[in-house]
C-alpha cells in the first residue's frame, strides 16, 4: 500500500483510526518517508504499544529521518506503549518529543502527518475524523502544528538522568 493508496475521507471509530495508525506506519517503513509526526493530547488510545507497530517504527527508522512527537503530556505513555519507548530510547537520534502541559485537553491536535499523508481526529472522543493527500490539507495541517510546536517545549527524554 502507497501513501496514495491509503485511505481517503472519513472515518470513524477506535478501530478504524487504530488501523489507520498501523497501515500509515507500515507505509512509511515501505515507502522511507523522511518525517512523520504524531500529535495527541496524551497516546493513551494509539495502538503504539502494538508489536506490528513497533516492527514499522524501527523498520522506518533509516538516516536522514525525523519523528516529531506532539503531546499535551507523555505520563501514560510508558505504562501504556513499553515498546514504543523502548523505540524512542534506541531511536533517540532522530526523535524529537514535545509537549504543551498547559494545554487544554481538548485543544491538541489528534493526528499524523507525512509529507504525502495525512490523518486528523477531529473528535477524539468519537474517534471521527478525516485523511487524505491532498495538498491543501497537508499544508493546513502542517501549518497548525506549525503553531503547537512553537508553543511547545522539549519533553519525553530518551532517558532518565539519577544522582
Amino acid at each position: 500500500m502507497s501513501a496514495a493508496a491509503l485511505p481517503q475521507g472519513r472515518f470513524e471509530g477506535r478501530q478504524a483510526f487504530a488501523q489507520l495508525v498501523r497501515d500509515a506506519l507500515a507505509c512509511a517503513a515501505r515507502e522511507g518517508w523522511r518525517e512523520v509526526v504524531l500529535a495527541d493530547p496524551s497516546f493513551a488510545d494509539w495502538p503504539l504499544g502494538e508489536r506490528a507497530v513497533a516492527e514499522s517504527l524501527h523498520a522506518w527508522s533509516a538516516g536522514g529521518r525525523r519523528c516529531v512527537l506532539l503531546a499535551r503530556r507523555y505520563d501514560e505513555l510508558p505504562r501504556r506503549h513499553a515498546r514504543f519507548v523502548s523505540w524512542r530510547q534506541a531511536w533517540s537520534h532522530i526523535v524529537e518529543a514535545r509537549a504543551c502541559p498547559s494545554a487544554d485537553e481538548l485543544e491538541v491536535p489528534s493526528l499524523v502527518w507525512s509529507p504525502g499523508w495525512v490523518m486528523q481526529r477531529m473528535d477524539p472522543q468519537r474517534c471521527i475524523g478525516v485523511s487524505g493527500s491532498e495538498p491543501a490539507r497537508r499544508l493546513a495541517l502542517r501549518e497548525l502544528l506549525g503553531e503547537w510546536l512553537q508553543k511547545s517545549s522539549p519533553a519525553f527524554p530518551a532517558t532518565t538522568l539519577g544522582l
